[in-house]
């Protein structure tokens, strides 16, 4: 269980147990979990979205959010809005953009990238309450997003040494990662067809990462996590209204 520990401190504010000790080494095996506490994150949004929608749809979105930035403690929001800092003022230079990503302090592009992405979060939950979207949706969808980061952190050059993204890289474990994908996948076509598009959004941002940076940072899986989690609340939306006996 150590390795769901570390992945539970690592991606959630949860509490967990102490560990005595403590090598980085760990933090390999740790990613195996990462879809699993996916579905914790995932248990806490639904529990809020239903807990809202006995008042008002509005006030669902909005605990969901909440509960959603406060879980995560920001971490991937912090990631999405380093990466539009450095994409933003690198100006097309290695150097540059991984020196603003070092920078603690938020620039303009990252303040305007947080919120659009609260934003794009906050009315898609509210529209998706309003169609009745099945709770294990809430389940599934944060796991598809953090599994994203197994892969791109597994299939890409790690661009700062020593960085968050080449811990979890050091040795994906591509079994355990198969086996959460088919799980996933096997849920989600019985229960919320329209995470099925989640492979899709993965490939999409490693293609993009890889043509405007040539690799992955932990900023980079930080905001992949943070933009799938947006297209898949559009993909839930898009499939409710369109097609709705699909929900």
């Amino acid at each position: 269980m150590r390795g769901l520990i570390l992945a539970v401190q690592f991606l959630t504010r949860l509490p967990t147990p102490r560990l005595a000790t403590f090598d980085p080494a760990w933090l390999t095996e740790s990613a195996r979990w990462f879809a699993t506490v996916g579905l914790m994150v995932g248990l806490l949004l639904a529990a809020a979205a239903g807990a809202g929608a006995l008042i008002d749809p509005w006030l669902a979105a909005l605990a969901v959010v909440g509960v959603w930035t406060w879980v995560t403690g920001a971490l991937h929001l912090d990631g999405l809005a380093d990466l539009a800092d450095g994409l933003g003022a690198a100006h097309r230079s290695p150097e540059r953009f991984l020196a603003v990503l070092k920078d603690p302090h938020v620039g303009s592009f990252g303040v305007v990238a947080l919120v659009m992405q609260l934003a794009t979060k906050l009315v898609l939950v509210m529209l998706l309450v309003q169609t009745g979207t099945p709770w294990l949706a809430w389940l599934l969808l944060p796991a598809w997003a953090r599994l994203g980061a197994v892969y791109w952190s597994g299939t890409m050059p790690q661009l700062a040494a020593g960085g968050q993204a080449e811990r979890f890289g050091w040795c994906t474990h591509w079994p355990s990662f198969w086996l959460s994908f088919a799980a996933l996948a096997a849920a989600s076509a019985w229960f919320a067809p329209a995470l099925l598009v989640a492979p899709l959004l993965w490939l999409a941002w490693r293609r993009t990462l890889m043509a405007r940076l040539g690799g992955v940072t932990g900023d980079c899986l930080g905001a992949g996590i943070e933009l799938s989690e947006s297209g898949l609340l559009l993909a839930l939306l898009l499939v409710a209204k369109w097609l709705p006996d699909l929900v």
